[in-house]
C-alpha cells in the first residue's frame, strides 16, 4: 500500500502505530503516474531513420509522451512500446498535438494521412552503459534502440527481462569493435561508470579502472567517426564531480576527445528533484557533429544559471582555445514545478522490507546530532504524519576522530540513491505520526520509483541487486526532459 502523508494527522498512522487498524483500506498515491508495462518484445531497427519536414519553432513539440504504433523498417515490424506513458506531462500540452499541428500546417493531408506520418517519427539510439534501460524508457517510443550494452550480467538480465534481447550485448565495452555497432545512429549515450569520478570515490579519476570505460566508447565513437558515420549527437552522463576531478583536467580530456571527433559540444547540470522527490544532480555532456547546423533559438549566447552552477563555469572556463571555439550553452527551458514529494512513493505496507524493531530506531536516533534529533522531535510536535530519509555517514567526532551518525531529512525529497557497497549507503525511510516513530530500509520499488521507473518494470529478486539497479541509473524523465526539449528538436532541424 502506498501512502499520501500530506496534512494533518489522521486517526490511524500506519502499520508502525499502535493505533493502526489491521483491516484499514488501501489508501491512495497522490503521485501516481498512471503506468504502463514495457513491451519485452521490440524489434530492431535497421538504421532507417524516417525525419518528416516540420517548421514549427516550438522548442517542444516532438514529445514522445504519446508517440506510439508500428512501423516498417528494413522489412522488420516494430512492436508498439509505450514506455514514455510511465512519465508525467508536467502540465504542457503532449507531443503528439504540437507534432500533428506542425505536419498538418500548409500540408494537403487528410486526417488520416496526418496520423500515419505523425506515427512513423522515429529516431534511433545505441546505448552503452545501458544497466536496467532506463534511458531507453526515458527516451520513449519515437526512439528504436539498435544496440544496448552492458557488462554487468544481473542489469543485463533486468534490460532483457524489461526490453528484450534484440540488440542487447553483454560483455566490457573494451571488446567492442565497431563492426558490432550499426553503421546509422542518430544518438549515442553513455552514462559510464562514475566511482573513480565521485567526490566519495577513489579520486583515480578518468585514469581508474571503472571511469575510465570512458576511452572504449570513445574509440568506438572515434571510429565511427572516421568511417563517416558518427552518430549525430552524442550525450554523456556522470556526476559532478567529473567537473573537478584531478582539477579540473579530466573534463577537459573528456571535452577535448569529444571535440577532436569533430564536434560541438555543451553541458549542464541536471538535477532530478526538479521533476522527482529524490535530490540527484548530474552532469550531462552533449554534443552535436560539426556537419550539422545549430538553429539560434537551440543555444543561448550565455550560460544560464538554472542549468550552469559555478563548478560548470569554472570547467568550462579550463578547456583549451580548440575547444572553446566548439563549445555552446545549450538552451533548455524552465520546467514546472513538481508536484510529487517523498510521501507519494513510499508504501504503507512494503514487500521484502521489515520494520526496524523498537530498539533498532531509538539506536538510529541515538547516532543522531542535538541538530538533526531535533529535526524528528519538531515533526512529533506537529502532529502531522511526516516521512523523511535519512543516511549514516562518518563525521569527526571532535576529537580527533571519526564516528557514525545518522543524519535525517523531512523536506519532502530524498537524498541521492547511491549503490550498496556498504550499510552506510543503504538509504533509511523514517515515518513519524505524533509520538510514533519507527523505521526501515528504503525498498527496492520506493528506489526504482525514486528513479522514475513504473511499478510495471520488473525488478530483480535480490535486494541488492535492485537498489544497485536503482542506484546506477539516470533518472528517466531527465532523459526525457532533455530529449524533448533539445535532441529530439536538434534532429528535427536537420534538412
Amino acid at each position: 500500500m502506498r501512502a499520501s502523508w500530506r496534512g494533518e494527522r489522521p486517526s490511524r498512522c500506519g502499520p508502525w502505530c499502535p493505533e493502526s487498524d489491521p483491516a484499514r483500506s488501501r489508501l491512495g498515491c497522490g503521485g501516481s503516474l498512471g503506468l504502463a508495462q514495457p513491451s519485452r518484445t521490440m524489434a530492431g531497427c535497421l538504421g532507417l531513420v524516417l525525419i518528416l519536414p516540420v517548421e514549427s519553432k516550438e522548442a517542444s513539440f516532438l514529445s514522445a509522451h504519446s508517440l506510439r504504433g508500428q512501423m516498417a523498417c528494413g522489412g522488420a515490424s516494430l512492436g508498439s512500446v509505450s514506455p514514455e506513458t510511465w512519465l508525467p506531462s508536467h502540465g504542457r500540452a503532449t507531443g503528439r498535438e504540437s507534432l500533428v499541428a506542425s505536419v498538418a500546417g500548409g500540408s494537403q493531408l487528410s486526417g488520416s494521412e496526418v496520423d500515419q506520418a505523425v506515427e512513423q517519427v522515429t529516431w534511433s539510439f545505441l546505448e552503452f552503459f545501458s544497466g536496467g534501460g532506463m534511458v531507453r524508457a526515458g527516451l520513449g517510443a519515437s526512439w528504436r534502440c539498435l544496440f544496448a550494452n552492458d557488462i554487468d550480467p544481473r542489469k543485463g538480465a533486468s534490460y532483457v527481462e524489461n526490453w528484450g534481447d534484440q540488440g542487447f550485448h553483454l560483455g566490457d565495452v573494451a571488446t567492442l569493435r565497431v563492426a558490432d555497432l550499426p553503421r546509422s545512429a542518430d544518438l549515442a549515450w553513455a552514462s559510464f561508470p562514475c566511482q573513480d569520478l565521485s567526490l566519495a570515490g577513489s579520486g583515480a579519476g578518468l585514469g581508474g579502472k571503472r571511469s575510465g570505460t570512458y576511452w572504449p566508447f570513445r574509440d568506438l565513437m572515434r571510429d565511427l567517426a572516421a568511417l563517416g558515420c558518427g552518430p549525430r549527437l552524442i550525450v554523456l552522463e556522470n556526476v559532478r564531480g567529473a567537473l573537478t576531478s584531478h582539477g579540473g583536467q579530466d573534463f577537459v580530456a573528456i571535452s577535448s576527445s569529444i571535440s577532436e571527433m569533430g564536434y560541438r559540444l555543451g553541458a549542464m547540470i541536471v538535477d532530478a528533484s526538479a521533476f522527482l522527490p529524490q535530490s540527484r544532480p548530474r552532469l550531462f555532456v552533449i554534443a552535436l557533429r560539426d556537419d550539422i547546423a545549430i538553429r539560434p533559438e537551440r543555444v543561448s549566447s550565455t550560460a544560464d544559471k538554472a542549468w550552469s552552477p559555478p563548478a560548470l563555469l569554472a570547467a568550462a572556463d579550463q578547456l583549451p582555445p580548440p575547444v572553446r571555439r566548439k563549445w555552446v550553452w545549450w538552451k533548455l527551458p524552465k520546467p514546472l514545478s513538481r508536484k510529487q514529494v517523498l510521501a507519494d512513493v513510499i508504501d504503507d505496507e512494503p514487500k521484502g522490507i521489515a520494520w526496524h524493531s523498537a530498539e533498532e530506531t531509538t539506536r538510529l536516533l541515538r547516532m543522531m546530532t542535538v541538530v538533526n534529533r531535533t529535526k524528528v522531535e519538531q515533526e512529533k510536535a506537529s502532529g502531522k504524519r511526516t516521512v523523511g530519509t535519512i543516511y549514516k555517514r562518518t563525521r569527526p567526532d571532535g576529537s580527533g576522530g571519526r564516528v557514525q551518525r545518522a543524519e535525517v531529512r523531512f523536506d519532502g525529497i530524498a537524498g541521492c540513491l547511491r549503490t550498496p557497497c556498504g550499510g552506510s549507503s543503504r538509504q533509511t525511510v523514517m515515518l513519524v505520526c505524533g509520538d510514533c516513530v519507527q523505521s526501515r530500509l528504503l525498498s527496492p520499488r520506493e528506489a526504482a520509483r525514486l528513479m522514475g521507473l513504473p511499478d510495471s518494470y520488473r525488478l530483480p529478486k535480490n535486494y541488492n541487486d535492485s537498489y544497485r539497479l536503482a542506484g546506477d541509473g539516470v533518472a528517466v524523465p531527465v532523459v526525457r526532459y532533455i530529449a524533448e526539449h533539445l535532441l529530439e528538436p536538434l534532429l528535427v532541424d536537420l534538412p
